[in-house]
């Protein structure tokens, strides 16, 4: 892997592929986007990175780097779109206390206890497995009367 040196940043760019993207959206967020420009929809994305360039030595090119979204989930609530965009805040609150004084002042610094408040009640990935498991069994039951 590439290093570059402290000075220099890269510049970050998305690749095309948004398959997970649409994947995470409802038919009734996909038909809103389209029928409605400027509309939000608010999402957790996993980034990617897939290609870099500017990076050998002598290279006149900036260093760049290109992402590729891999996983994504939309809020389907105004509830839900409101916990993300508060974890965004308190994230973004604790990234400007790190290096600078916020005018918004001391803010939750543990954006994680947000969303434990929030989606609580959803589902574990244990809960979550175990339903499945149980409807793969009962699917299979079915199949063999």
């Amino acid at each position: 892997m590439p290093k570059l040196p402290k000075h220099q940043i890269p510049e970050v760019k998305l690749d095309s592929a948004a398959a997970s993207i649409e994947g995470a959206l409802t038919a009734e967020q996909r038909r809103g986007l389209f029928e409605n420009p400027g509309m939000v929809v608010v999402a957790i994305v996993e980034l990617t990175s897939k290609s870099y360039t500017g990076h050998a030595d002598g290279e006149e090119k900036d260093p760049q780097v290109k992402l590729r979204v891999t996983g994504a989930e939309a809020a389907r609530s105004d509830d839900e779109a409101a916990a993300l965009l508060e974890a965004k805040r308190a994230m973004w609150r604790a990234r400007r206390m790190d290096g600078t004084l916020d005018e918004i002042g001391n803010g939750p610094r543990n954006a994680e206890n947000l969303l434990d408040t929030a989606f609580g009640a959803y589902p574990s990935e244990a809960e979550y497995r175990a339903q499945e498991a149980e409807k793969a069994a009962r699917s299979r039951t079915e199949f063999v009367r």
